[in-house]
């Protein structure tokens, strides 16, 4: 362990990265994303979820810098009385949970089926692939909405829509891979000493095809992030209970240009911030591992 360790701090990519000031900004900014919803619900003023704790007199009290604030509330209340910096952390976990569920649900499905489609070819590569063109001639935001219409709303059933939306990205960039990968003298070989097609694709065509994918589930944990937030933003993402990034940002919409800006402004940067720090580290992983670029 501690030799790979070493081996990686010697290593070209990390050399690269300490040499790319907008890569260091993005993981600072995904850690401590990472790091306030891990721990962050131990420190907030009040738990946003808790009704019985809410004040309705405590509704839309400004930030504590301005007039009328309070320390008890550093940024400020929504139009339940909620804190706002703790309904923002509260919201991250939901957000960044539902991210990271999608991306790890959508590259598992569409990873597997790429492999699939790309090694045995035929008709299942047709009907696949004709799957993903039909899907992929709709608007994800719209097969979105049309699912969570369909089933209501719900975290797991956003985290459902969001994965059928999302799959078919990985499976049409993985059955390309695959299509080349294939045509190699190693896989000829395994071929050869009689392994079957799958330990072929899982144990010598999957470990070669992993880089893109990698690039991929990097930018679009920020991408899922955005689409659940418009999703809440429109009403059909999570439960109002149990606010995310997106449906704070809704509410203090409402109420946006009578005065009461904090309510969805500082939400708005929250997203803003988390979804600028991802894409910082998915821009640097996908110039490194382009070799068109080396």
């Amino acid at each position: 362990m501690k030799n790979r360790l070493g081996n990686f701090f010697r290593s070209e990519l990390f050399h690269n990265f300490l040499r790319n000031p907008g890569a260091v900004i993005g993981l600072v900014i995904v850690i401590f994303f990472l790091v306030m919803v891990l721990i962050g619900p131990f420190f907030t003023p009040q738990n946003p979820y808790d009704i019985g704790g809410l004040d309705l007199m405590d509704a839309y009290k400004p930030p504590m810098w301005m007039d009328g604030g309070e320390r008890a509330f550093p940024l400020g209340t929504d139009e339940q009385g909620r804190d706002l910096l703790s309904a923002m952390v509260y919201g991250s976990r939901i957000s960044m949970g539902i991210g990271l569920i999608v991306v790890l649900l959508s590259c598992v499905i569409g990873t597997f089926l790429g492999l699939v489609a790309g090694y045995f070819g035929g008709r299942l590569d047709s009907l696949l692939m004709r799957l993903v063109d039909v899907q992929l001639s709709f608007p994800a935001m719209l097969v979105a909405l049309f699912i969570m219409a369909a089933f209501g709303r719900g975290f797991g059933k956003l985290v459902f829509a969001l994965t059928i939306v999302g799959w078919v990205l990985y499976a049409r960039t993985v059955r390309s891979s695959v299509l080349v990968e294939k045509k190699k003298e190693y896989i000829d070989a395994a071929k050869l000493i009689g392994l079957s097609p799958f330990p072929v694709i899982f144990r010598h065509v999957l470990p070669n095809i992993l880089t893109p994918l990698i690039v991929i589930a990097t930018i679009q944990v920020g991408t899922v992030i955005l689409t659940e937030a418009t999703l809440s933003y429109l009403g059909v993402g999570v439960p109002v209970t149990k606010p995310s990034l997106g449906l704070l940002v809704k509410n203090g919409y409402d109420v946006l240009f009578s005065g009461l800006w904090w309510s969805s402004v500082f939400p708005g940067m929250f997203i803003m911030l988390l979804v600028f720090g991802i894409n910082l580290l998915g821009d640097f992983l996908r110039d490194e591992f382009n070799p068109r670029l080396k």
